[in-house]
């Protein structure tokens, strides 16, 4: 995290525990179906979602991919923490034609991420590993356990590759290429404001990052904020933000489950 993108928790952005939610942004696009779970907790706690994306992604081409010098078919795990991920790495396969062999282990931070992999491969011909609660500490459980004579890709973006899995991966001599399939991107944020909403709700580092640069004088001054994910949590906290629903847990394996979880406390309190 650049140090120009910290910013200093005063009294004035501390939230304040008494405001009433009302408006919930979500920092994703809106989902396809109207049968979406966050539509069932829009309901049950009469708040209104809103979605706007704050990141897109670019992908990298395969001409470009090819200067890394990383022979794909030479690894035999690929390290999956989001379906982002998976998109690219099959892309950037298919351009180059290359055919990944069916020894290849697959580990992914969620069952949901390991689920979408039946989009390119036979699932159950495959060797599909994922963690338990969606933390990092589950998928590093996981691939612990496989470790031993494996060497493994960990597809991600050009802008994100020093990370808790990074290091992780690092500390246990594990053989490993990092290699950049795709670029992340902040979105121009012309139509909302940020100090709109009581509750704001990011899923990538990049993701708060973009509220920086759209809003660059935000100030937290009584919005809840939530995060999906450790990476994403750190970024809130390196930014002085206050962090008040955080996503995956033991119990709470999804941002929506968390704020449910959040929306209720906070509906007992009254």
């Amino acid at each position: 995290m650049h140090i120009d993108f910290l910013k200093q928790n005063t009294a004035d952005n501390m939230t304040d525990v008494k405001k009433p939610v009302k408006k919930i942004l979500i920092t994703q696009p809106r989902p396809e179906s109207e049968k979406s779970p966050y539509f069932d907790l829009a309901r049950k706690y009469s708040v209104d979602l809103e979605f706007c994306p704050f990141i897109q992604l670019e992908p990298i081409p395969s001409k470009d991919f090819r200067r890394q010098k990383i022979e794909i078919t030479e690894y035999t795990g690929v390290i999956f923490t989001s379906r982002n991920a998976i998109d690219h790495f099959f892309r950037i396969c298919e351009e180059m034609k290359l055919t990944i062999s069916q020894d290849t282990k697959y580990f992914c931070i969620t069952e949901a991420v390991a689920l979408y992999l039946q989009k390119f491969i036979l699932y159950r011909k495959r060797k599909v590993f994922f963690g338990t609660d969606g933390t990092n500490k589950s998928l590093f459980d996981v691939i612990n356990r496989h470790k031993v004579n494996e060497k493994f890709l960990y597809p991600c973006s050009e802008n994100q590759q020093d990370n808790e899995i990074v290091n992780w991966l690092r500390q246990h001599n594990c053989e490993f290429s990092t290699p950049y399939m795709y670029r992340t991107i902040s979105c121009q944020l012309s139509g909302i404001k940020a100090d709109a909403f009581d509750v704001i709700c990011f899923f990538t580092p990049s993701g708060v990052r973009s509220l920086f640069d759209n809003f660059p004088e935000f100030v937290q001054n009584g919005t809840f904020i939530g995060a999906f994910g450790s990476n994403t949590s750190k970024a809130i906290e390196e930014a002085g933000l206050q962090l008040h629903i955080k996503a995956p847990e033991p119990q709470v394996p999804s941002m929506i489950a968390a704020l449910d979880k959040f929306l209720c406390s906070r509906t007992k309190k009254k």
